[in-house]
């Protein structure tokens, strides 16, 4: 009794030593600005909600923003908002400005200002679209009877598929806005379609479907199971996507439609809705590529893909090192489970990128690698 005792102490110490404060104060805001209501924090551990309340900073008399959060010891980027990301900050005359990073080790007082913010220049930076020519809007307003929404979907046609009759695998993608077009691109864009086009016509083609975010239910359309930060809908979105999206594209498009040549991708909380989607309906998305897997949201995910895993599945996971402490330690976990159910290890590689960050940048340029372990599969 005595021992058990003192191991409960130990582990309770332990879960209170892997907890520091950091405390913010944002001493100056915009002069031409009028002074906002709410500001939050957004950022790699809150998997950069722009209005998540749990972040959001106190207002003292719109002379001092400030409030006190607990979080792991770590590597951290972050950028204040006013509750969204039109009106992020930025620098002087609108110029963008790279994310704030902090390292803690221990208990931390950050006091800063914020030097502007976007959406005091609407016309400084003309966004134009970079969408290709293969590019197309399938519907502005697709239904979602699962979630009792609409959405717009996007299609990446090969430039060689009105004038053949072949057929292609797919690769549906979620984050649809920020695939294609810069104009539409909250972060930028992955560049996708300028990757595609750049092959060669003997090189093997693909359809890609884009399927646009809900903005603010991101958070709980592409969460499995409930959290601090959603109530799930992650279940419905994926049932969207196999009982309406597919048999939709399947039956308007020339597909190949096994599950070896259907393929389930996205980033962060887009890259654990792959995984999950993958688990559940492995007779349907054979291949998941898991870019900066957002697993701290959803821990139970684990937990199921121990009950759910095949042998017959393909997962390719990616990060940078410079992203948060706990993205690569959680993609060799989940590597770890799969390998114990048996998957072979070219079936689940774990790519870290040196040097990148959590951003479309990343991902735009890991694409064409895992472009070339999708194609070795087939």
């Amino acid at each position: 009794m005595k021992r058990l005792l003192v191991l409960c102490l130990l582990l309770c110490t332990t879960t209170l030593m892997a907890q520091v404060k950091v405390t913010i104060r944002i001493l100056g805001v915009p002069a031409q600005s009028k002074a906002p209501n709410d500001i939050f924090l957004a950022g790699s551990f809150n998997n950069w909600n722009p209005q998540d309340n749990n972040w959001r900073l106190l207002n003292d008399d719109n002379v001092m923003y400030n409030r006190t959060f607990t979080l792991a010891p770590g590597n951290y980027e972050y950028k204040f908002t006013r509750g969204g990301w039109p009106t992020v900050e930025c620098g002087s005359k609108g110029t963008d400005i790279e994310n704030r990073q902090i390292h803690i080790t221990h208990d931390t007082t950050i006091t800063t200002k914020i030097i502007e913010w976007k959406d005091n220049y609407p016309d400084l930076i003309a966004k134009i679209h970079t969408a290709s020519k293969n590019v197309h809007i399938l519907s502005d307003a697709f239904d979602m009877p699962q979630l009792g929404k609409q959405r717009r979907i996007w299609i990446y046609l090969p430039s060689d598929y009105e004038t053949s009759k072949k057929k292609y695998p797919v690769i549906y993608m979620h984050d649809g806005q920020n695939l294609f077009d810069e104009f539409t691109g909250n972060f930028g864009e992955w560049g996708i379609d300028e990757f595609l086009d750049s092959l060669k016509l003997d090189q093997q083609q693909f359809i890609v479907i884009g399927i646009d975010n809900g903005e603010t239910e991101r958070m709980a359309e592409y969460s499995p199971y409930d959290s601090q930060y959603a109530k799930a809908k992650g279940d419905a979105y994926s049932s969207f996507l196999i009982e309406t999206l597919k048999p939709y594209i399947d039956m308007h498009y020339r597909t190949f439609k096994d599950a070896r040549h259907t393929t389930i991708a996205g980033s962060s909380m887009g890259g654990l809705i792959s995984m999950y989607a993958a688990l559940k309906y492995p007779k349907v998305f054979g291949n998941a590529s898991i870019f900066s897997p957002a697993f701290w949201v959803n821990q139970p995910i684990y937990d199921y893909a121990k009950l759910q895993a095949v042998k017959s599945s393909r997962y390719y996971f990616v990060c940078g090192d410079l992203e948060s402490n706990k993205e690569i330690s959680d993609m060799n976990r989940m590597a770890t489970v799969l390998i114990n159910k048996g998957l072979p290890a070219k079936s689940i590689p774990v790519v870290i990128i040196k040097g990148a960050k959590h951003n479309e940048q990343q991902w735009n340029t890991d694409f064409p690698d895992f472009y070339k372990w999708l194609v070795q599969g087939f």
